[in-house]
């Protein structure tokens, strides 16, 4: 295992991440951190499958498999919240409450993408090193579900779009598609990709290493930065509409309404 893939990786986005928050300082929007990991994870995760040693088919498999997932949802942050579009409100009230300390500590925040991308690309280097010649059992099952999750993901992020895109729908809350089953099935799906890289990774060298990217992005999501931002966000501007969702629909694993 070449770790010190890991670390070079982290320098070569400092810089990049660099970038992004000057240009965040003109622009006033914050998603582009998001959109940097998404295109920085993409990107290291592509290089890896040039340097990494390895079965050829397995790198080149385990690193589209993350530049899919990773550009896909770049795309959709690029056209729904960044171009032509006012910063998320999440990122506007963290202005608001930093204050003049705020551009310091988006920086930080920028930078800890930079962190963050060679921590979650850890997972897809040790399924790129798997000593095994031949496509295992496991690898098979994992592919399925990462193809399940990424598109359950992208279905969950166009339906919430066309949703919103209808001035009739403003202030309403969508409960339709994926939508009528979990308030936040976009994180159910986010969260099902990490750990396809788990089940690709059963019983090889270093496999316990892909649990990183699960266990970190359902924390975050369900206790930081994903559901807790989402559900007051909603609860502020659409009120007893969305406490009557919250009644009905599961906030994650997605399951069968209950009655009103």
């Amino acid at each position: 295992m070449r770790f010190e893939l890991i670390f070079m990786s982290w320098l070569l986005l400092v810089p990049v991440m660099l970038a992004l928050w000057v240009v965040q300082r003109t622009h006033q929007n914050a998603v582009l951190a998001d959109l940097g990991f998404c295109l920085g994870f993409g990107v290291m995760v592509l290089w890896y499958a040039v340097v990494a040693d390895g079965n050829p088919f397995r790198r080149w498999l385990v690193g589209s498999m993350g530049a899919v997932y990773a550009f896909r949802l770049g795309l959709h942050l690029f056209l729904n919240r960044v171009y032509k579009k006012t910063e998320d409100s999440r990122y506007q009230q963290l202005r608001s409450q930093w204050g003049n300390r705020g551009q310091f500590y988006f920086f930080l925040y920028f930078q800890g993408q930079a962190i963050a991308i060679a921590v979650f690309s850890l997972p897809l280097l040790v399924l790129m090193y798997n000593p095994e010649p031949t496509f295992s059992f496991w690898e098979a099952v994992g592919t399925l579900v990462w193809g399940i999750a990424v598109g359950g993901e992208a279905l969950a992020d166009y339906q919430l779009t066309h949703f919103r895109a209808q001035s009739r729908n403003r202030g309403k809350t969508y409960r339709e598609g994926l939508w009528r089953y979990s308030r936040h099935p976009n994180y159910f799906f986010e969260s099902l990709h990490w750990c396809s890289y788990v089940i690709m990774g059963m019983g090889i060298p270093y496999g316990w290493i892909t649990l990183i990217g699960p266990v970190l992005m359902i924390w975050g999501l369900l206790k930081i930065t994903g559901i807790p931002f989402s559900e007051a966000q909603a609860l502020a501007s659409r009120g007893e509409d969305y406490r009557n969702y919250q009644r009905t629909t599961s906030a994650f694993f997605p399951w069968f309404p209950k009655k009103e």
